[in-house]
């Protein structure tokens, strides 16, 4: 089949091979998104005279079935074929002849591809959403069992006051809720629709392109043509930092498990169903998911760089550079939401064992707690830190329990707040229902039914 842009001579091999290069199989994951936007474009042709009502029935009508077809893995795009874009206006002029032909009417591949990139891009971000909010929920179910148990906490990794598990555990649901305001951040600023910016320069056609951004769902329409083929890079770069955000949360979390979970210390047990073994040691179960969380954190930070480094310099317009920010933008996401959800299963299954927590609870963790104890009897703080840093071996046994309760000012151990965090989180859950629902219903307007345009490939 013909490629969009067939001249009369044909492209070297290497070359093809060089240009193309993975974009045919990466595309694979487009193509469902492609067709909706396809699809919202053919209806507004409709609308401008371009399609006739016969016409744009035709291509609604094999649109949707090469998304069926996407959705059931049975759509394939060749390498001659570069990308989706060719792969699917090739389906549509085999079957519908010179209909198929008029498809391509007032757009290029370079708003087409961004329109897909957003499309496919919002659907993962509703589903990173969802699954973060899961893990969130399950650390502040962890913070309310667990508040009581005494934790011993460490300043430079040494023993240095009493903590808990509640308020480690909720440390790191209020971390990740900070984190999801970077997610709806990128999520608002994805959320707009490049149709009809064509190859950056607009077309002289009388495109509708609010109602393309209606059809599709996009809270905006990105004005400025030129803007729209310049913000390409960036955006994903966007979410994929925002991502790294999350994931750098989940690296630290990751890190606790493995290092508090080791025989010396004990605090913890892993699921053995979440840890590897070894080739040669028959006793080892290694937390491997961990270890690659806090290596994927990294990863993330590398995709983004990748991306960036791409666009950095790019002039104004289209490049083919911009082709290169696709692969590390997909590789990201995916990479992303394995790591919450491998946290998510972590935190669920994780065994607490109280009397290894106790153990860690030596006179000395008690220093500062017996310093503040002078310091209510009117001894300046300096001389009550000196006094009882001179005369540690004297220090007296406490009730750990009534350490942590006694710590009643906003966030701590005796007063976690964890409802700040609840209802926190019952904000972002909300938010999704409202994203989730506009999606679903922009979906089953357009396409008679929502369908997933993100997969997850892990």
């Amino acid at each position: 089949m013909a490629k969009l842009w067939h001249k009369n001579y044909e492209l070297n091999e290497l070359v093809e091979a060089f240009t193309v290069g993975e974009d045919f199989q990466l595309d694979i994951n487009l193509v469902g998104a492609d067709c909706a936007a396809s699809l919202a474009h053919a209806h507004m042709l409709e609308t401008i005279g371009i399609l006739s009502k016969g016409e744009y029935a035709a291509l609604k009508k094999e649109l949707l079935a090469v998304i069926e077809q996407a959705d059931k893995g049975k759509f394939s795009i060749q390498r001659s074929m570069e990308d989706c874009h060719t792969a699917i206006e090739n389906y549509l002029v085999k079957q519908l002849g010179d209909t198929g032909k008029k498809i391509h009417t007032g757009r290029s591949r370079n708003d087409q591809i961004i329109a897909a990139l957003r499309l496919y891009a919002r659907d993962f971000l509703l589903q990173f959403h969802a699954s973060c909010t899961l893990l969130i929920r399950t650390l502040l179910e962890a913070a309310k069992l667990y508040q009581d148990i005494p934790m011993p906490g460490r300043t430079h990794m040494q023993i240095a006051m009493p903590s808990s598990v509640g308020l480690w555990a909720l440390s790191f649901a209020e971390q990740l809720l900070d984190d999801l305001c970077l997610i709806d951040t990128a999520y608002k600023l994805n959320d707009m629709c490049p149709l009809g910016s064509a190859a950056s320069y607009g077309v002289p056609l009388p495109l509708d392109r609010e109602l393309v951004a209606k059809l599709l769902g996009f809270s905006k329409l990105q004005n400025n043509v030129l803007y729209v083929n310049n913000s390409r890079g960036k955006i994903e770069s966007i979410i994929i930092d925002a991502l790294e955000q999350t994931v750098l949360t989940l690296s630290k979390l990751a890190q606790d498990l493995i290092l508090f979970s080791m025989p010396e210390f004990g605090y913890f047990t892993l699921p053995q169903e979440l840890c590897s073994g070894s080739s040669i040691m028959p006793q080892k179960k290694n937390p491997c998911a961990l270890e690659l969380v806090r290596a994927k954190s990294a990863s993330l930070n590398a995709y983004s760089l990748h991306i960036k480094a791409v666009v950095r310099a790019l002039p104004s317009g289209y490049n083919r550079d911009f082709q290169e920010t696709k692969a590390p933008f997909m590789r990201g996401i995916n990479t992303a939401l394995a790591c919450v959800e491998v946290m998510s299963l972590s935190i669920q299954k994780l065994k607490v064992n109280e009397q290894n927590l106790l153990k860690g609870f030596i006179p000395e963790i008690y220093a500062t707690d017996a310093a503040l104890e002078l310091v209510k009897k009117g001894v300046p703080f300096r001389d009550a830190y000196k006094e009882i840093g001179l005369h540690l071996d004297n220090l007296k046994d406490y009730d750990p329990k009534q350490i942590l309760k006694a710590k009643t000012a906003t966030g701590n151990t005796g007063n976690l707040c964890y409802e700040k965090a609840e209802n926190e989180l019952k904000k972002r859950e909300q938010a999704y229902v409202n994203y989730n629902s506009h999606v679903e219903n922009t979906y089953k307007k357009l396409l008679g039914k929502r369908y997933p345009f993100f997969k997850a490939v892990f």
